[in-house]
């Protein structure tokens, strides 16, 4: 390491431990709110969040912090204009909305009164996602002290969704409204985490999400199973059929069409995987499960990060009570989702799912299928530059290699990566045991402030990484 290099390092070390006990004070005091987004009671509480985070940006120095209204919760959005008019521009995403939490849910203390018990800080968002967010107000105050700027080496803006514990439902149409104000070169989503506090790490994608219900009807009324069974067709057993049919002996889904257009693994990612500390027993346990499976010649993490699937979320029908009743049920239903990976297209997946059901129905069974609102998935290159700033920056901060995961859940990264056409990445310093959803969420605050490092070093590099790209 230069001794360039070790004097910013320094620098920013010195401002962010001069300036964390005010740090953790406001974070605390934004924690308070219980800013629950899915009950309607808390609406008036969604509201001064936002309000409570844009006076927030506004006293860290962003000239601009604005509230947007959205038909639900409002979100917020800052801008910090970089004094190169040649620098890139970044977006930062995160969400100021939580779950919902409550003391007789097992939480050791209030979820809305947060407590630090060792070096950590227990309170509901500590984590998901207040935590993070608020780690670049800090970040960004190191990056100008450590470097004597007066305004940012990147152009930075900031959006704050206010419903991303609840689907995120007006996100995307926020995001093509105000598409003009967004614009960015590249987009950092810091609702994300890390392998584990000894492992720091970068995710690379995420995937998407399909999700839909068919419903099988087929008498008009339950019927007797004796005087009819055997000459009718029975929606239950065709429900059944169809759940069969959807995968192979090899697990891998069996709908025409489905795995068109992915982008395969390349042998390097594999074994940036492998590289991982990955305990597969330890993994089961997680997951309150007792082996593993799913598609031939995949490894675990490739499965859950890598390889879409088609999961049956619920199947029912007929008589569920105690006891027997003998009939052929008028009706029954199955709920199925599937993940998608970078090179699928949701309106792609539900045509061909749509086909192949029809394809599964005997005659005298009518079919309805519904699909939801799908979710995209996104994947960043690891050659890509700003990918390799987030590495190097976050190296510096940990003082360890970064390794790569990525996400097999869905979020709603994706839609800022399609609408604003600017590659998504992650930034995140959340371990697995931070709960999230869960009682007793919490953030480990050393981790805390290598997030806020991290992004004091981050613009930095990623204007002059930008700058010299080829």
């Amino acid at each position: 390491m230069s001794h360039t290099v070790d004097s910013a390092v320094s620098a920013v070390r010195t401002y962010i431990e001069q300036h964390r006990a005010v740090f953790l004070d406001d974070l605390t005091e934004w924690l308070r709110i219980p800013s629950v987004s899915a009950q309607p009671e808390h609406t008036p509480d969604v509201r001064r969040s936002a309000d409570w985070l844009a006076a927030a940006l506004r006293e860290t120095g962003f000239p601009t912090a604005e509230v947007w209204p959205t038909p639900g919760a409002p979100a917020v959005f800052a801008e910090w204009p970089s004094d190169d008019p040649e620098a890139p521009t970044v977006l930062v995403y995160g969400h100021h909305d939580v779950q919902p939490a409550a003391r007789e849910d097992g939480w050791d203390s209030e979820p809305f009164e947060p407590v630090v018990r060792g070096n950590r800080l227990y309170a509901r968002g500590a984590a998901d996602d207040k935590g993070q967010v608020f780690f670049h107000t800090l970040g960004v105050r190191a990056h100008l002290a450590a470097t004597g700027r007066t305004a940012p080496a990147v152009h930075l803006k900031l959006l704050v969704e206010g419903e991303e514990e609840s689907g995120s439902p007006h996100f995307r149409a926020l995001v093509e409204e105000r598409a003009d104000r967004l614009t960015a070169d590249a987009v950092i989503v810091s609702d994300t985490g890390m392998w584990s506090e000894d492992t720091p790490t970068v995710c690379t994608g995420m995937r998407g999400l399909a999700e839909c219900e068919i419903r099988l009807h087929g008498p008009d009324q339950d019927i007797h199973s004796g005087s009819f069974g055997g000459a009718v067709p029975n929606p239950a057993t065709a429900a059944a059929r169809l759940v069969a049919a959807l995968h192979d002996e090899h697990a891998r889904v069996t709908v025409p069409g489905f795995y068109d257009g992915i982008v395969e693994l390349t042998e390097q990612e594999r074994a940036l995987f492998a590289e991982l500390p990955f305990d597969e027993q330890e993994w089961l346990r997680t997951a309150k499960s007792h082996a593993t499976h799913g598609e031939a010649g995949h490894t675990t993490l490739e499965r859950i990060w890598a390889r879409p699937t088609a999961e049956v979320n619920g199947i029912g029908g007929g008589y569920q009570g105690p006891g027997s009743k003998t009939i052929i049920p008028s009706s029954a239903t199955v709920k199925l989702s599937f993940r998608l990976v970078a090179g699928q297209d949701p309106d792609h997946i539900e045509k061909v799912v749509r086909d192949w059901a029809a394809r599964q129905v005997p005659a005298g069974i009518r079919q309805e299928i519904t699909f939801s609102a799908a979710t995209r998935p996104c994947l960043t290159p690891l050659d890509h530059p700003a990918l390799q700033s987030v590495v190097r920056a976050m190296a510096i901060a940990f003082e360890k290699p970064v390794l790569f995961t990525r996400e097999g859940g869905s979020g709603p990264a994706a839609d800022l990566q399609e609408v604003l056409g600017a590659p998504v990445l992650f930034l995140g310093i959340s371990v697995p045991s931070d709960g999230w959803h869960a009682p007793n969420e919490k953030v480990e605050l050393d981790l805390l402030l290598k997030g806020v490092e991290t992004t004091a070093h981050l613009w930095g590099d990623l204007a002059d990484t930008w700058r010299h790209a080829p």
